[in-house]
């Protein structure tokens, strides 16, 4: 005779379950979705951190590049996504502080359909001009300008290489043409070869060239001098009040249970105090950032304010 499971019991079952699964998490791979394209500093980041996610968790938590209309396809499968930390997406200075004021129909709400996670780091860039023009420091590449149609490049309408160029050509009262790439690859090459004459490019992604002569770097956009290029001055000892910096974190859909989003914080932020990670992350150019999902939040909505007067004063909008 088979006994009828009190109503009490069934409830107290389907309490539980959410819980359990929670505490068994992750119990199955996870999907890491990268905005941008393959090799992209936020790339080159996301992957360092996941592989290590990998080991720690004894899942697999596996990269996948979905770039396009500047971070918003990507950032888009991560906010539809079901809110379980089964779907994770990089974090970064475009979906989630800048593409807000910069796109007219955002697929998604920065503030509540992403739960943050961690930040990984702070990427400031290396302004590098095209090795044909006269210049070898800001002030003198300033001065070109002013008498020489100028381009800059970057990765896409807001990314942090548009930022800086648009901040640049802002503070120094320059007119100069935004072209968006769609690869780095192409946009070194327009550079070299003097289609577009200065980038502000993610340290890693131009450190190689740097190096070879092939571009000139001529200042770093953040705070500190890059340990990779110990030579090259701040924009602001160049005599210009300026500071950018990208950033990468991780994120989850909305409504993540905070369970899950704490159990990963704690993750991340092991993984990033280790001595190697932290060594390979300052190797590329960046600046290893350590924080609560709290501070995350706080620091990203800070952010947003900031660049909120830069993007609408370029007037730049995109549908």
């Amino acid at each position: 005779m088979t006994q009828a499971i009190p109503r009490r019991t069934l409830g107290l079952l389907a309490l539980a379950t959410p819980a359990l699964a929670q505490a068994d998490y992750p119990n199955r791979p996870v999907r890491f979705i990268v905005p941008g394209p393959a090799g992209g500093a936020g790339d080159v980041l996301g992957r360092l951190v996941m592989e290590r996610m990998s080991l720690k968790f004894g899942q697999s938590f596996m990269v996948e590049n979905r770039a396009g209309a500047g971070t918003n396809i990507g950032m888009t499968v991560v906010a539809r996504a079901a809110p379980d930390g089964y779907v994770l997406g990089l974090a970064s200075i475009a979906a989630n502080a800048v593409n807000r004021w910069l796109y007219r129909n955002l697929p998604f709400n920065p503030e509540t359909d992403f739960a943050p996670v961690s930040m990984i780091a702070l990427v400031p860039n290396l302004m590098v001009i095209a090795p044909a023009i006269p210049a070898r420091n800001v002030a003198e590449f300033i001065a070109f300008a002013r008498n020489n149609p100028v381009a800059f490049g970057s990765i896409g309408a807001g990314s942090s290489q548009h930022l800086a160029g648009a901040q640049f050509a802002q503070a120094t009262g320059l007119d100069m043409t935004h072209v968006a790439y769609t690869s780095n690859g192409a946009m070194a090459t327009d550079l070299m070869e003097n289609r577009v004459q200065v980038v502000f490019q993610s340290i890693s992604a131009v450190a190689e060239l740097a190096r070879a002569g092939r571009v000139r770097p001529l200042a770093v956009t953040g705070e500190t001098r890059a340990p990779a290029f110990p030579d090259v001055p701040t924009l602001q000892q160049s005599g210009l009040d300026i500071i950018s910096t990208g950033w990468f974190g991780v994120c989850a859909p909305g409504g993540t249970p905070d369970a899950i989003t704490q159990r990963l914080n704690e993750a991340v932020n092991e993984i990033i105090a280790n001595p190697e990670v932290q060594a390979r992350i300052i190797a590329g150019g960046a600046v290893p950032k350590i924080t609560t999902r709290a501070e995350m939040a706080a620091f990203m909505a800070a952010e947003s304010a900031r660049w909120r007067p830069v993007v609408l004063a370029t007037g730049l909008t995109v549908d």
